[in-house]
C-alpha cells in the first residue's frame, strides 16, 4: 500500500550482505599456534566431589530436584509471544487464526464491511430479480417420458436454457464480488496493522485497482474455459460412444488442471490490490508464493468454501420454505418435468435469503484471502517485520535484522 511500508514485494533476497556479520572465532594473541589450540601451561585439575548435604542424618528429607536442593526451575524461557498491532500476530499464522484475523476484522470494521456488502448485495439481488422476471427465458420442460433422441434434445435443450439463465445472475455475482473484494482487501491489510479505516478511505484506495481486478477475473475465467473446451472438445467433436468416453476423460483431466490453477492463482487478488502488480504479475506473483503451500492452501480454501456452503445451505432452506408458502407453488411442481412458475413472493423472499448469504459471504472470503497472502509473504519474505515497522512497534526500526 502506499501508506503502509511492507507491502511491496521484495526485489532482493532478505538475507543479501549479512554473510559478513557472522563472527569469527578470534586469533591467537601472541601470533603462533593455528587459531582453536589449547595453551601449553593448563590450569592444576581440580577436585570434584557431590555437593555436601547439610543436616544430613536419619528421617532428614532428601534435598530436591535440581541445584543445592532448591526448587528446579526452567532453565530457558520460552520465545516472547509476537506483535500484535491488529487482529493477527505478526508471525505465521495457523488456520485457526486465519479464519478468526478474517471474522475479527469484519467485526471490528463491520459498519464499514458489512454495511459496503449489503449495499452491493441488494443492489445485485434487485437486478437478477428483475433480469429473472421480465429477461431470461422460462426453463424448458422435459418430458420423463421421452427416450433416444428426443431425451437427448430435450437434454440440450435444458442445459442451453439453464446456462442462459445463470450467465446473466453468474456476471452479476462476479461483478459483486469484485467491488467487496477490493474494498475488503484494503479494510484487512488497515485491520493488520491496527489502523482505523472508514467507508470513504477505504474506496479511494481500491477504487483504482477495480478495473485492473476486473481484468484479472475475466482473464482467468478465459483460461479456464479454453481448458475446459481443449479437454472435452475432441469427445464432442467426434459424437459417437467413444467420442462420450473421451469427451468424460478430457472432463476430468480438464477438472484436475482447473483446480491446479485455481489454487495457484488464489493470491493473485491481493497481490494486485496491495502490491499494486499489473495482471499478469499478479498471477506469477501467487504462483510463487503459493509453490511449496499448494496442499496447504488447497486445504484452507477448501474449508473456507465448506464453511461458507454450509452457511448459504442453513439460511436458503428455511427462505426457501417460507418463499414456497408465501407464494403458494405446490412443492411436486418443483420436482416434477414441468418447470414451475413463481410469483412476486417466491422471488422476493429467496432474494432476502440471498441478500443475508452474499452480505456474510463476500467479506469473509475476501478476508481469507487477503489473511492467506499475508501469511505467505511472512512465512516467505519475513513480512512480519515490515509490518511491525510500518505499525510503529517499538524495537523495529530500520535496521532491524531479518531473522
Amino acid at each position: 500500500m502506499n501508506d503502509s511500508p511492507g507491502w511491496a514485494s521484495p526485489g532482493s533476497a532478505p538475507s543479501d550482505g549479512k554473510e559478513k556479520a557472522i563472527p569469527r572465532p578470534s586469533d591467537p594473541q601472541d601470533g603462533s599456534g593455528p587459531t582453536g589450540q589449547w595453551s601449553p601451561e593448563q590450569p592444576p585439575p581440580g577436585q570434584w566431589s557431590p555437593p555436601s548435604n547439610p543436616g544430613g542424618g536419619p528421617g532428614t528429607r532428601p534435598p530436591a530436584p535440581g541445584w543445592g536442593g532448591g526448587p528446579q526451575r526452567q532453565g530457558w524461557a520460552g520465545p516472547p509471544p509476537a506483535a500484535k498491532p491488529g487482529v493477527i500476530p505478526l508471525r505465521p499464522l495457523s488456520l485457526g487464526e486465519i479464519l478468526d484475523g478474517s471474522v475479527s476484522a469484519l467485526r471490528a470494521h463491520w459498519r464499514t464491511a458489512l454495511g459496503f456488502s449489503l449495499t452491493v448485495s441488494v443492489v445485485t439481488q434487485i437486478a437478477a430479480i428483475l433480469m429473472q422476471r421480465y429477461l431470461l427465458p422460462e426453463p424448458t420442460s422435459i418430458d420423463p417420458n421421452a427416450t433416444g433422441a428426443e431425451a437427448l434434445r430435450q437434454t440440450a435443450d435444458s442445459a442451453r436454457s439453464t446456462l442462459l439463465s445463470l450467465a446473466p445472475v453468474s456476471l452479476l455475482s462476479m461483478i459483486a464480488t469484485l467491488f467487496t473484494a477490493s474494498v475488503v482487501t484494503v479494510i484487512i491489510s488497515r485491520s493488520v496493522l491496527g489502523r482505523p479505516t472508514t467507508l470513504a478511505d477505504s474506496w479511494a484506495e481500491a477504487r483504482p485497482r477495480v478495473l485492473p481486478l476486473l481484468g484479472l477475473t475475466v482473464l482467468v475465467a478465459v483460461i479456464m474455459a479454453s481448458i475446459m473446451a481443449v479437454g472435452i472438445g475432441p469427445g464432442l467433436l467426434l459424437g459417437s460412444e467413444a467420442g462420450a468416453a473421451l469427451a468424460f476423460l478430457g472432463f476430468a483431466a480438464a477438472c484436475v488442471v482447473m483446480l491446479w490453477l485455481n489454487v495457484s492463482f488464489a493470491l493473485a487478488a491481493p497481490a494486485l490490490m496491495l502490491e499494486r502488480q499489473s495482471i499478469v504479475a499478479a498471477l506469477r506473483r501467487s504462483a510463487k508464493l503459493v509453490r511449496g503451500a499448494w496442499w496447504r492452501t488447497f486445504g484452507i480454501l477448501a474449508l473456507t468454501y465448506l464453511l461458507t456452503f454450509l452457511l448459504t445451505f442453513l439460511v436458503s432452506i428455511p427462505f426457501g420454505i417460507i418463499a414456497v408458502i408465501a407464494d403458494g407453488t405446490d412443492v411436486s411442481d418443483l420436482f416434477g418435468g414441468t418447470a414451475p412458475s413463481v410469483g412476486w413472493p417466491f422471488l422476493i423472499v429467496t432474494g432476502i435469503g440471498e441478500v443475508i448469504v452474499s452480505t456474510l459471504i463476500y467479506p469473509f472470503v475476501a478476508g481469507v484471502m487477503a489473511l492467506l497472502y499475508v501469511d505467505q509473504r511472512i512465512r516467505r519474505e519475513a513480512l512480519d517485520l515490515d509490518l511491525a515497522r510500518a505499525a510503529g512497534l517499538p524495537g523495529y526500526g530500520d535496521n532491524t535484522s531479518r531473522s
